[in-house]
């Protein structure tokens, strides 16, 4: 498509005011449709957006079948998304997280803060992990391989575009091998410790790297405590918390083939008999531990989102405040909890007076003595609150004063 046929989407008055803050996206009700109509404008086709006065603002992609029907990629609207443009944005992200870790292993690109609104990539050593999340990077998709080859030279990649985010972008889910030979099991290296997850069949991209510097944490914590890991997954926080000297771990995930995984990693570090699974819903398996008169040193509760929409706000509120509770009640004297949450609609403080309530409740003081949020492999755009998800809170727990 040449220069003069690209479309040229057209805000209406002050509606760019978002965009020259900082933001990236352009919602459909934004949009002067009598100058620009978006009917009929292929999914994902790439455009130059435009203030109501016709002074172009930057380039990036349209979705005429989505709420967020536009993002913006370049305040440059002459920029072609080449791959030219798309190897120096990976060359930026990478520079970012060499910087950081010492290893390969990391979230190599996280949407909109590192300027590819609707790209994830996740990388596990030679073997990266691919999410087109919307119908402006699924038409990127050529350009998006070519630019990995000459930027990371992996050794393969998966897409793994079974999110829920491109039912939204009218897109199909679907896990395609893109290039190279796709391993059974992606090894991970995270604070010293290697584990072995499955890429292709696990959770998300595999694995949660988000809280890696918020389990780093809690490896001062834990030598020679009992420790009970709810949603364990295959073990990031509770095999951490192994491998940091802790006495014995209690795992508890409704994945049968999470928890199998958990104990092949675990007789890899050479803690398999110190280690406990249960296998069922969490709340049902926290309150069957309370019956049985079980006590722990140490309790995470790092739970899927139970928010995932403004309107689950309330229910999900509930979920919170009962697993902390559980959580509460199954913790020693001068015990450790440890409450994760990935909602982006539940505000840190939020958490914090779930914690609070719960432990009134049951006459329990708590102390904050860490706050964490996700590692700078996440980084979090300024002017998008949506990119800032992750709370991890860790309280001392003792009787009531």
């Amino acid at each position: 498509m040449s220069e003069s046929d690209l479309p040229r989407i057209r805000l209406k008055a002050k509606e760019e005011r978002r965009l020259k803050s900082g933001h990236l996206w352009v919602y459909s009700n934004e949009v002067d449709i009598t100058s620009s109509p978006l009917q009929g404008l292929p999914p994902g086709i790439e455009a130059v957006f435009e203030e109501a006065s016709g002074k172009p603002i930057g380039r990036g992609y349209v979705n005429p079948h989505s709420l967020i029907c536009g993002r913006l990629l370049s305040r440059d609207p002459k920029r072609k998304l080449d791959q030219r443009f798309m190897e120096l944005r990976l060359q930026q992200a990478l520079a970012l997280r060499e910087r950081v870790y010492g290893q390969p292993f990391y979230r190599l690109v996280y949407g909109d803060s590192d300027g590819l609104s609707g790209l994830v990539i996740d990388r596990y050593g030679d073997d990266l992990v691919v999410q087109l999340n919307t119908a402006g990077m699924e038409r990127l998709k050529p350009v998006i391989l070519a630019a990995l080859d000459a930027v990371v030279r992996p050794r393969a990649v998966l897409l793994r575009n079974d999110s829920p985010l491109r039912e939204q972008e009218g897109l199909p889910q679907e896990v395609e091998v893109a290039s190279g030979r796709w391993p059974e099991y992606l090894s991970v290296q995270e604070n010293g410790v290697t584990f072995n997850a499955a890429g292709e069949t696990g959770q998300k991209t595999g694995w949660f790297y988000d809280h890696r510097e918020n389990r780093r944490e809690l490896m001062r914590w834990v030598r020679g405590k009992r420790v009970l890991d709810v949603f364990s997954y295959v073990g990031g926080w509770g095999l951490q918390a192994m491998a940091a000297g802790a006495q014995s771990l209690s795992a508890i995930d409704a994945s049968a083939a999470a928890l199998d995984q958990l104990q092949a990693n675990a007789e890899q570090l050479g803690v398999a008999d110190q280690v406990t699974s249960y296998e069922g819903n969490a709340f049902d398996a926290l309150q069957a531990l309370l019956e049985e008169g079980m006590k722990f040193d140490v309790v995470i509760l790092d739970p899927p989102a139970f928010i995932k929409r403004k309107k689950d706000y309330k229910n999900g509120l509930n979920a919170y405040n009962k697993l902390n509770s559980l959580g509460l009640r199954l913790l020693e004297k001068d015990g450790l909890l440890v409450s994760a949450s990935c909602s982006m609609h539940l505000p840190e403080q939020a958490l914090l007076d779930s914690v609070r309530a719960a432990a009134r409740h049951i006459d329990r003081h708590v102390q904050l003595v860490f706050r964490g949020s996700q590692g700078p492999d996440h980084p979090v755009h300024p002017a998008i609150v949506e990119t800032q998800y992750l709370k991890a809170l860790f309280f001392r727990v003792n009787p009531a004063l």
